[in-house]
């Protein structure tokens, strides 16, 4: 059996983590600083669970540069529980400001029923969720909406699939979206895990404009989070699941604007989203709730925390540059993968169009001699062969996957595409 220093795994999620990161973890699961128990024993609110909450948030905001009036809250239920917080919370957030908006243009207390029914009217006319689908994760989103609040609410600003013949592989041009007029939020998956789709960049149509104000901007980044630099300040939310370049499953990171939290914004008591028919979020999920009790509302796996408290702190420590340094590695390891697949079309067809390659997610069918399937057997059978696993694509989509998460070396990088040069110039037998 191969060690683990001679096995290559390029799996989408969990993903391979960095193993000093794991031998620290494995050393503090026994005995944290000697204390005579593991770090997963320890209370989630005593001293040491709280420096290490402290801790990692402060590397977040610094690896990152989050501004100051953001919040950085630690959550549990992935990036599909936060599908749900993002309504849920952002549909608070809207009922919140319009109800204020109405009171004062009718000069009334907030509560008087004349706001109350011009609220209803505001829901039904105005009330939009805007989401930008690029593919299998912002589907999820969007279909999530719709089931929570209704389709009626909910506006698909455009759907890659009617771009390209049917498949999830293109990003629309930005003049064909039909943004709702100022919509509660406005939803995209920044990366695309499954179908290897990735934004070069923050969408120009939801820039802020001369005055700062622009949309309020979701974006799922649970696949690229911690690869490169993010404007931070055109976002209200970003959230990401931990498992691909942060650390173990079990935590959700969530960035948010503070704005958007008490006590400059508050959520609607319950019994005004149940008169109005909206639904209620459960506690678990609401940011404000979260926020107030410093992420620990509820028992938060500290032990999950400490790992990416630990990737951070390893990430500090390897660029002194921060962000842009892992930006440029992440890049130049992409880069070689992708030379190495364009260098045998008659082999391999890589499935996004290039304008919206992903770096993190390289997927690709093998197309040589004819037959897909016994091809992609074959590719996976001698692949194993060098010890490089994890390349199986999402059983949704099928074909290969290369998953270049931050954990990938340059080594790793290398001996992939070394293998598909290898495998591509080999003549039949």
């Amino acid at each position: 059996m191969p060690t683990r220093e001679e096995t290559f795994y390029y799996g989408a999620g969990p993903a391979l983590m960095p193993t000093d990161v794991l031998e620290t973890a494995a050393k503090a699961l026994l005995n944290y600083k000697d204390t005579g128990l593991g770090i997963a024993e320890h209370s989630h609110r005593s001293e040491l669970a709280s420096n290490i909450l402290k801790e990692a948030k402060e590397d977040l905001i610094n690896y990152l540069d989050i501004p100051d009036d953001y919040d950085v809250l630690f959550m549990q239920g992935g990036g599909t529980g936060e599908f749900s917080a993002t309504l849920y919370n952002l549909l608070g957030v809207w009922v919140t400001r319009k109800r204020a908006s109405i009171a004062t243009q009718l000069d009334k207390s907030p509560s008087d029923d004349a706001v109350i029914a011009g609220l209803r009217t505001a829901i039904e006319e105005e009330l939009k969720f805007d989401y930008i689908i690029t593919g299998s994760w912002s589907k999820k989103a969007y279909e999530e909406a719709a089931r929570l609040l209704g389709p009626e609410h909910v506006n698909p600003v455009t759907d890659g699939r009617h771009y390209n013949a049917g498949k999830f592989g293109k990003i629309p041009d930005e003049s064909t979206w039909k943004l709702s007029k100022n919509p509660a939020m406005v939803y995209y998956c920044d990366n695309e895990t499954v179908d290897g789709v990735e934004f070069t960049g923050f969408p120009k149509a939801l820039l802020p404009n001369d005055s700062g104000e622009g949309p309020i901007v979701v974006a799922d980044m649970s696949s690229n989070i911690l690869s490169r630099r993010i404007p931070v300040k055109n976002f209200s939310v970003i959230f990401f699941g931990a498992q691909k370049n942060l650390g173990t499953p079990g935590i959700t990171g969530v960035i948010i604007r503070k704005s958007l939290l008490a006590p400059q914004t508050s959520q609607p008591e319950p019994a005004l989203l149940r008169k109005l028919g909206l639904p209620i979020p459960p506690i678990i999920l609401e940011y404000e709730t979260i926020a107030k009790n410093n992420s620990l509302y509820n028992t938060l796996s500290i032990f999950d925390v400490f790992v990416a408290g630990q990737v951070l702190k390893k990430l500090l420590a390897t660029y002194p540059d921060k962000i842009d340094g892992q930006e440029k590695v992440a890049k130049e390891k992409a880069d070689e993968i992708y030379e190495a697949l364009d260098s045998y079309p008659d082999a391999f067809r890589v499935v996004p169009d290039k304008s919206a390659r992903s770096r993190m997610n390289i997927c690709f069918r093998v197309i040589k001699d004819g037959d897909v399937d016994a091809a992609e057997k074959k590719f996976l059978k001698e692949a194993a062969g060098f010890n490089l696993s994890g390349l199986k694509g999402h059983r949704s989509v099928g074909g290969i996957r290369v998953s270049n998460y931050n954990s990938i070396t340059k080594e790793a990088a290398k001996k992939i595409a070394q293998y598909i040069h290898r495998f591509g110039s080999a003549t039949a037998p």
